[in-house]
């Protein structure tokens, strides 16, 4: 079992960049510091992209984890600002 439960899911696998990170970076806002979201994207520009700014916005990346299916999902613990 993982050592975290997610709290909120947001499936971003319908969007191109930059609306990818826009989308993730709202979902985030509606979260509590320490809440977690598991973020559902794209393999290719998103997976590349969406880490990166979600941890220059001082996130907490746990894991990204590889669904096999083309899509990734990013396991982040959001941070107080």
């Amino acid at each position: 079992m993982e050592p975290y439960q997610i709290d909120e899911t947001v499936d971003i696998t319908d969007v191109v960049c930059p609306i990818t990170f826009v989308k993730a970076k709202v979902a985030l806002e509606e979260l509590d510091e320490g809440q977690i979201i598991s973020i559902r994207m794209n393999d290719g520009e998103p997976v590349q992209n969406v880490p990166r700014s979600i941890k220059e916005e001082g996130h907490q990346i746990l894991k990204l984890v590889n669904n096999n299916d083309g899509t990734y999902s990013l396991i982040v613990r959001k941070s107080g600002e």
